[in-house]
């Protein structure tokens, strides 16, 4: 295969904190210039350049924000045929099903109360609240998602939120007494409108519920690929709480769930009453040293070991005449595909769930996206499982092709090779 063309993405290279606007920003980790993940070619795209942008991160020595120092235009990464459905995910329906009948029990919420849901993808969590009798708005720029959850009957605003969208709601007479963002703060160039949107658009006494990666899970388990175009930001309390205390927003609970390699859920009000549960965290991490320089010099070091250690498994994989294939054609794929250099030459083609997905072509290697079904027409011996997060799930649902002798590659947080049988570490 030719070698693809590139361009560079439409964007800007910031030059201060997104949340504090201190200039004191310090190179972190660089994963070298990278193309745009979720940016799924189709055939007819094969021909055209594609668009890339450096993917380098900087901490706030002020605030402690993690954070890329390049903004992609968010029309070029969420706006042109996003292909992220949430609902495709059984374990991802699951967790926030659980989270939304949470909500509904403990905000005592009924037919009098109002839920809107910033970044509401296909109606995926808002469907559990409109089952209940509750009022819902979804706002979601990607139309295809949006699309979707209005055709599944959750009423949904295709736009950005913003400030001044937030102030167009109130106007209206709008107002929200829970305000659900799972998994968008991350995505958020303008946090200062965006959280001040939050603060306008709920209610006195509401409660914003607020999923995001959290940096400590990263940062332990090493997992660099969850860094991509789209994940502006990447957050700690001790970050949190300086982004939100200024805006108006308080943390008044934060638990911690598994989700996604590990997450924070975060719930915030207008006055400041934090339980037991932030402090907790707040404290934990002044321990773990996230204000200093080598808490994160450290975790770069990881990462470059850990691409070593990956690399050196596939080429022994490689040489020993296995043929290899990757399940997963999520962002984080992108990233770890694209700062190991993996393409064609290693694996033969990538599974995803997605029917969405299929016929198109992973960014930058061109690797062709697939059904399972390949894994029983024309299988590999070792399946590498780029979307690690949902890996248990995976080899669940892939219980005929380890039952063929079929084994896995989870690449993350170590590298590790997992047979049904055992699901525990082997040699290659």
């Amino acid at each position: 295969m030719s070698p693809v063309r590139t361009i560079p993405a439409r964007g800007v290279r910031i030059s201060q904190c997104r949340s504090c606007a201190s200039s004191a920003l310090e190179p972190v980790l660089d994963l070298g210039t990278t193309p745009l993940a979720d940016r799924l070619p189709t055939v007819d795209d094969l021909a055209e350049p594609e668009p890339v942008a450096p993917l380098e991160v900087v901490r706030c020595n002020r605030c402690s924000l993690l954070q890329l120092t390049y903004t992609v235009d968010p029309e070029e990464l969420f706006c042109r045929n996003y292909p992220y459905f949430s609902s495709v995910s059984p374990q991802l329906m699951a967790h926030f099903e659980a989270s939304s009948l949470e909500i509904i029990r403990e905000r005592r919420l009924g037919p009098g109360s109002r839920v809107i849901e910033l970044a509401s993808n296909d109606g995926y969590m808002l469907r559990h609240f409109a089952s209940a009798g509750i009022p819902v708005l979804g706002i979601d720029p990607a139309s295809g998602p949006a699309q979707a959850a209005i055709a599944s009957g959750i009423p949904t605003l295709q736009a950005f939120f913003t400030l001044g969208l937030a102030e167009e709601l109130v106007e209206r007479g709008d107002r929200a007494d829970v305000v659900l963002a799972n998994n968008v703060l991350a995505h958020v160039a303008d946090l200062d409108g965006f959280v001040r949107g939050i603060e306008t658009l709920l209610a006195p006494d509401g409660v914003a519920v607020i999923e995001a990666p959290y940096l400590v899970d990263l940062v332990n388990h090493c997992e660099f690929d969850t860094i991509y175009h789209q994940h502006l930001c990447y957050f700690s309390v001790t970050a949190l709480d300086a982004l939100f205390r200024p805006r108006g927003l308080y943390l008044e609970r934060i638990v911690r769930t598994s989700i996604h390699g590990g997450s924070l859920r975060l719930f915030l009000g207008k006055k400041d009453r934090p339980d037991a549960s932030v402090g907790a965290l707040l404290e934990e991490e002044s321990k773990a040293g996230i204000g200093s320089s080598g808490y994160y010099h450290g975790f770069a070091g990881r990462v470059r070991r850990l691409r070593e250690e990956l690399l050196t498994y596939l080429a022994e994989l490689r040489r020993s005449g296995k043929r290899l294939a990757g399940y997963g054609a999520a962002a984080k794929a992108c990233t770890l595909l694209s700062y190991c250099g993996i393409g064609t030459e290693t694996l033969e083609y990538v599974v995803d769930a997605s029917p969405r997905k299929h016929g198109r072509f992973m960014p930058g290697n061109r690797l062709p996206i697939v059904p399972p079904s390949m894994l029983h027409d024309r299988p590999p011996d070792v399946l590498v499982i780029l979307a690690w997060n949902f890996s248990d799930e995976i080899m669940r649902q892939q219980q005929a092709f380890a039952a063929r002798g079929g084994r896995f590659l989870v690449p993350v947080p170590r590298v590790r090779i997992v047979a049904r049988e055992e699901r525990r570490a082997e040699a290659p």
